[in-house]
């Protein structure tokens, strides 16, 4: 007979993180701050494209060299915070919560962290149902949580050894 792996006399817990889960206001307030970050490159991201904004790159009003340069810059910075093994954006990390993989408790891999952006983009358009989903889900989950397979929990219950990590 095999043994199971990691022995789970060696204190494993091989279901993943059962709770507690950060709820909605602290990660509102993390977001809020991540916001202000990204809005604040984003500014400065268009006033040094401003002079780009040609007839083929500016399309009803909107300056696509920017935003495009912009959502890169939000891809990196998602996936460079949340990649790393603190699992933590600057405004998650002022407000003591993170990012872990819902069935291993452990770091999230790059790809679902782009994968949990994009998905997040969408929960916004569709009236910001993908961020209201947590409010009644057991582990509070966002849609963009669910499609990358991670939930976000306190630092108190899940401790950081190092940021960004």
């Amino acid at each position: 007979m095999t043994e199971p792996w990691p022995p789970i006399d060696e204190g494993w817990d091989v279901r993943g993180p059962t709770g507690p889960y950060a709820g909605f206001g602290i990660r509102f307030v993390g977001l809020l701050i991540d916001g202000l970050l990204l809005g604040l490159a984003n500014a400065l991201i268009t006033a040094i494209t401003d002079g780009f904004g040609t007839v083929e790159t500016e399309i009803g009003g909107v300056q696509w060299t920017a935003y495009l340069i912009g959502t890169a810059v939000g891809i990196a910075y998602t996936a460079y915070f949340l990649g790393s093994s603190s699992g933590q954006t600057p405004g998650m990390r002022a407000v003591g919560i993170r990012v872990i993989d819902a069935q291993t408790g452990g770091r999230v891999d790059y790809g679902r962290c782009v994968t949990r952006y994009l998905v997040a983009i969408a929960s916004g358009f569709l009236l910001f149902i993908g961020y209201l989903w947590m409010l009644w889900d057991p582990q509070r989950q966002t849609w963009h949580d669910k499609a990358a397979g991670t939930v976000v929990v306190p630092v108190d219950a899940y401790p950081v050894e190092r940021w960004p990590g």
